[in-house]
């Protein structure tokens, strides 16, 4: 424009030219924000990161808003245990952020338990991190096989692991060291048993499974202490929830419980502990084989892999973060314990592939993404099948939750058998009133953990009506580790 145009022109049109000029500068300057950081999650055995990605994408939830206090400070407990603020470790493959120095019991082997939180179902009821369907737990679980007849068994046995709960908060293993108790309980833990950190966290699971919190239903300050007993240990030990009677079961297990109440609670006290818990856990994984045991770093087996995966499983659910590195790592273990093309699995190897493995391992694979017409899926849950539910309460637990996600006439044959036989072997009279223990396999665990782990298993199989709904109706497996 020239110099005689732009005298000659109207004051107002300058102005507009001044500022779509000024607007279009400011636009040229301005830089695009930033893409998402896209978590993707590996099922194939790969070994290039690089690799193509062939069967997740989730958005990395932003780290977890916690309380720059101590997170756990208004959390009811009996015993002052000293806490300090903490941050968030991010890297998870940083492993001078935990302590590697650990001792462990004995406690735990293959036949130890693990929570299933890792299913999601739909948000029914508007429960966060989409285990709304505890809301409806009635409904639910007459509507897939349970009833009044389990809803009260669950609640009997409840009021047990309530009645045995220690004056600190937690739980033991073992019955005499509980004054409620002293012994009036037969099958109590042995006092090799020590675990404090996996008996709260077994001692709570039922709870959260059926839909209670510290916020929420008829236990809450029972288990508000529990959970800041658990909280407390987290964040003390810098994510290491256990003390030298435990190992990376009792932390499995104290991942899972924190990281469920803090998703059903949305309590951000919980964020901190919880998401150091996941970091310890993901820190101690064998960087060459891809499995936990039972010290950071150890060569794996398959029970103590599967109880890590729904760690993190519980955390993704509850927007934490989860390194999809480590996942990937998981399942290049399982493929190196597979046998029979996947439809059975091993301990530490491919060989002696046992009933109890096969079902840890075959409930990981579903949640890892494998459909329901996989043909090795198939063929173990048709040996599984065959098999039907037994006297081992850590096989029930897996089992049925495999038969409950394939649903049709193996689920209904299994849930006949599986609830008549917890529910005449459901104790009924005296301090024993509503646990199980008599007439169940004495393996390892059962023996050294006792009745509270029977109780805890035994409850939570009960609870699988509604704890989850099966994931290939609800297209889980199509989500896998996503928001």
């Amino acid at each position: 424009m020239s110099s005689t145009a732009v005298r000659q022109a109207p004051a107002w049109a300058i102005s507009m030219l001044v500022h779509v000029v000024v607007l279009l500068s400011m636009a040229l300057i301005v830089s695009s924000p930033p893409p998402k950081q896209v978590a993707r999650i590996i099922t194939s055995s790969d070994s290039e990161v690089e690799d193509e990605f062939t069967e997740f994408e989730e958005d990395l939830p932003d780290q977890p808003q916690v309380d720059s206090a101590d997170p756990t400070a208004d959390l009811t407990v009996t015993t002052e245990v000293a806490v300090t603020p903490v941050e968030v470790v991010s890297d998870a493959n940083d492993l001078d952020a935990a302590p590697l120095a650990v001792e462990f019991t004995d406690f735990g082997t293959e036949t130890a338990p693990a929570s299933d939180m890792m299913a999601t179902m739909g948000a029914v009821g508007g429960t966060a991190g989409g285990l709304g369907g505890r809301a409806q737990a009635g409904k639910l679980a007459a509507a897939s096989g349970g009833g009044g007849d389990t809803e009260q068994a669950v609640d009997r046995s409840l009021k047990w692991i309530v009645s045995h709960q220690m004056p600190d908060g937690g739980w033991s293993f073992d019955m005499k060291e509980c004054p409620s108790c002293g012994g009036k309980c037969s099958g109590s833990g042995s006092s090799r048993a020590k675990d404090r950190t996996g008996a709260t966290a077994l001692a709570l699971l039922p709870f959260l499974g059926r839909g209670y919190t510290h916020r929420e239903g008829p236990y809450k300050a029972e288990i508000e202490r529990g959970i800041a007993f658990l909280a407390q240990r987290a964040v003390a030990g810098k994510g290491r929830a256990y003390d030298g009677n435990g190992n990376l079961y009792s932390q499995g297990l104290a991942g899972i419980a924190l990281s469920e109440c803090y998703a059903m609670s949305q309590d951000n006290r919980l964020a901190a502990p919880a998401q150091l818990s996941l970091n310890f856990i993901m820190q101690s994984q064998d960087p060459v084989g891809g499995g936990w045991r039972y010290t950071p770093r150890q060569p794996g087996d398959t029970s103590a892999v599967g109880w890590q995966i729904m760690a993190l499983k519980s955390g993704n659910m509850a927007h934490l973060q989860v390194n999809p590195l480590t996942v990937k790592k998981a399942v290049d273990f399982l493929n190196s314990v597979e046998s029979e093309n996947g439809a059975r699995y091993g301990y530490t190897d491919a060989s002696t592939p046992k009933a109890g493995r096969t079902a840890v391992g075959l409930l990981c694979r579903m949640y890892l993404g494998w459909k329901k017409d996989n043909p090795a899926l198939q063929n173990g849950v048709d040996f599984l099948a065959k098999r039907g539910p037994t006297d081992d309460l850590y096989y029930d637990y897996y089992a049925t939750q495999i038969m409950h996600h394939m649903e049709g006439d193996v689920w209904i044959s299994w849930n006949k058998r599986m609830k008549e036989m917890l529910l005449k072997a459901q104790a009924t009279k005296d301090h024993e009133a509503g646990s199980w223990h008599e007439g169940f396999d004495r393996g390892h665990a059962a023996e050294s953990a006792g009745r509270l782990y029977s109780t805890s298993l035994a409850t939570m199989i009960l609870e699988v009506y509604y704890r989850h709904l099966p994931i290939y109706r609800t297209q889980m497996v199509d989500e896998e580790f996503q928001e």
